[in-house]
């Protein structure tokens, strides 16, 4: 997935990253992966992730909210919206999930959380991980002010 790859949770900060993501693909002419990940636990042996065919139902439960996101930041944009959007629901880590999407982006973006008083000096624990072991650029949108 060439372009940019933004991470969607449903939060303010993800809906932030994905109009921020929406409008650089755009200017740019980069295609848009959207991605949200349905968090699966770890397996006692190894981590591995523990899925199923329930999780099939939970994973078209997210997809729905995820493209209605989406499709509301491309509308806001227009005709100067990006030429390709597509957007992967997927079960995983989500660490692992949009780390692993880093190796074909150009550009993963992430939205940042709000933490307390000290908000502006701390990341999410995602996002910390993501810049750590991205194999691209990283852009945190941080929260309005």
């Amino acid at each position: 997935m060439p372009g940019i790859v933004v991470g969607l949770d449903g939060s303010d900060g993800a809906r932030r990253a994905l109009d921020w993501a929406m409008q650089e693909a755009a200017v740019h002419g980069a295609p848009l992966t959207v991605v949200a990940v349905h968090e699966v636990p770890k397996s006692y042996w190894g981590g591995i992730p523990v899925t199923g065919p329930a999780d099939e139902s939970l994973l078209a439960k997210l997809r729905r909210p995820a493209e209605e996101m989406t499709e509301a930041a491309a509308s806001a944009l227009g005709d100067g919206r990006p030429a390709s959007i597509n957007v992967q629901v997927v079960s995983g880590f989500v660490v692992k999930e949009l780390v692993q999407a880093s190796h074909d982006a150009d550009l993963i973006v992430l939205g940042s959380r709000r933490v307390g008083t000290f908000s502006r000096l701390v990341m999410g624990s995602v996002s910390s991980e993501v810049v750590q072991h991205s194999a691209c650029p990283v852009v945190i949108v941080p929260h309005a002010q």
